[in-house]
């Protein structure tokens, strides 16, 4: 392998940690309390909110169901608004984060329904109030779940989208984009 071609599979390694670390970073912080939403607001939730609960519903399962080419073209006016640009690793991360967050939520909402309803109304008997009850109660008894779904989902995923990503950036990362596994 030439000096060169090290130097551009380098450079494209670097580039791809900085978009998953950052992109991930940010979907959680915004995906984490998407989730808890979601399932606070349902019918017999804490915050029980049906309509809001719907719509914010509605809106994560469509982002959801967009193919990630699509949406990555779909959202580049506002990818130069958010970034200045449409091209390169920085741009490539808007709709990575964008199509992340739903799909972090979800995988919240579902960890957060897995936590026995008894521990939320034994703190609700003992006064807890909403707040309490979700940095307390949930979020703590849904960790073990969380890391477990994050692990066995993520990774092909965030494969696929990747080098979709990748392919649309920059001519250094399209050459490693072409070998990277989908499945």
């Amino acid at each position: 392998m030439s000096a060169g071609m090290v130097d551009l599979l380098t450079k494209a390694l670097g580039e791809t940690v900085y978009m998953v670390a950052v992109s991930m970073i940010i979907a959680t912080l915004l995906g984490v309390p998407l989730g808890v939403l979601l399932q606070t607001t349902k019918k017999g939730g804490i915050l029980e909110a049906p309509a809001l609960n719907k719509a914010v519903g509605g809106v994560v399962n469509a982002v959801r169901s967009i193919p990630f080419i699509i949406l990555m073209v779909a959202i580049i006016p506002f990818t130069r608004l958010v970034v200045g640009s449409a091209i390169g690793t920085t741009a490539a991360m808007v709709p990575l984060v964008i199509a992340a967050i739903p799909f972090i939520g979800r995988q919240v909402e579902t960890s957060l329904t897995e936590v026995p309803y008894g521990l939320v109304e034994a703190a609700l008997s003992m006064g807890a109030t909403p707040v309490q009850i979700i940095r307390r109660v949930l979020l703590p008894e849904a960790m073990p779940t969380r890391r477990s779904s994050s692990a066995s989902s993520a990774s092909p995923r965030w494969r696929a989208r990747l080098a979709a990503a990748a392919s649309a950036t920059s001519p250094s990362a399209t050459a490693t984009s072409a070998s990277v596994p989908t499945s």
